[in-house]
């Protein structure tokens, strides 16, 4: 494999990586944790608490992961602004690379995370797809300048949005993308809050140059997204990532929270694996014994 542009020792090659291992690992949530330790659920993180994000990574490296995401899911710039954050986006994203690069063990790769901008495009919003490029640019320009082995963007619910990250990621550098979606429903064939469909999503992402695609978070329980898994599988012959949260949201006395337990968790992202999915990791309210389980089952 060649040597990549982001700083890493390798450029990933998901299909050699899949020849090796069929299946491979992502780490879990970040957020929901973060929430547990009365901290900020933001890359504000980074600069404020860098050892609790540390920790976190090196619990998820020791566990057995193959892919840190970094603690950058919204440091893009709509985002900060938007949320009247007093913070400086290109030292966020750069201590976020280099807080899950200096732990990364050999075999492990640090994926640069962008999320969404929390805004609208037009004529539902007031931004155009040209400022959702630029946003996506800057931000993914200085991941690649930490070191990121690759970028993933993720939590995304409308497709145009999406296209946008996925455009700005792929001129930014030579480096494989990942793009994954939030699912309201499996029905009609599986569908976003804004309605498009997995076979609509697949196409538009192929079209454009992902190197993998998938599902995160939603509305949905791991059961539910191997479902998706299974829609995915027939439009496309991309990797698949399937990254469920902790069972459906609930709400409890004014708080959201998810108590799948991790036995039950694995035994719902093996129904993904069963369903197309080659790579896999949680999302919102996994912890390190959630991805602990999937890792078991696993290997």
């Amino acid at each position: 494999m060649e040597t990549g542009k982001g700083g890493g020792k390798v450029k990933v090659d998901f299909q050699n990586i899949l020849d090796q291992k069929k299946v491979a690992i992502f780490d879990g949530a970040l957020g929901t944790e973060l929430a547990k330790r009365g901290l900020e659920t933001s890359g504000t993180v980074n600069l404020t608490n860098p050892e609790d994000i540390s920790d976190f990574h090196r619990k998820y490296v020791k566990a057995g992961v193959d892919f840190l995401t970094t603690n950058t899911f919204s440091m893009n710039r709509i985002s900060i602004e938007s949320h009247n954050l007093v913070i400086d986006l290109r030292e966020a994203n750069l201590v976020g690379v280099r807080l899950a690069r200096e732990v990364a063990g050999e075999g492990q790769f640090v994926f640069g995370d962008l999320g969404p901008t929390g805004k609208l495009l037009e004529p539902y919003g007031t931004y155009t797809e040209g400022q959702f490029y630029d946003n996506f640019k800057e931000q993914a320009l200085i991941l690649v300048e930490g070191g990121s082995d690759g970028l993933i963007i993720e939590t995304m619910t409308d497709l145009r949005e999406a296209i946008c990250a996925l455009k700005a990621c792929k001129e930014a550098a030579d480096l494989p993308v990942i793009v994954t979606l939030s699912y309201a429903t499996t029905a009609k064939g599986g569908r976003t809050i804004m309605g498009s469909t997995v076979a609509e999503i697949a196409a538009a992402l192929e079209e454009y140059g992902a190197d993998a695609i998938g599902a995160n978070c939603g509305e949905l329980s791991p059961e539910e997204m191997a479902q998706i898994a299974s829609l995915y599988k027939q439009y496309t012959s991309l990797p698949i990532l399937i990254q469920p949260n902790a069972g459906r949201p609930k709400l409890f006395e004014g708080r959201t929270v998810y108590d799948m337990t991790p036995e039950d968790y694995a035994n719902g992202v093996m129904k993904c694996i069963d369903s197309g999915a080659s790579l896999v990791g949680g999302c919102c309210g996994t912890t390190l014994e959630h991805l602990k389980a999937v890792v078991r089952l696993v290997r």
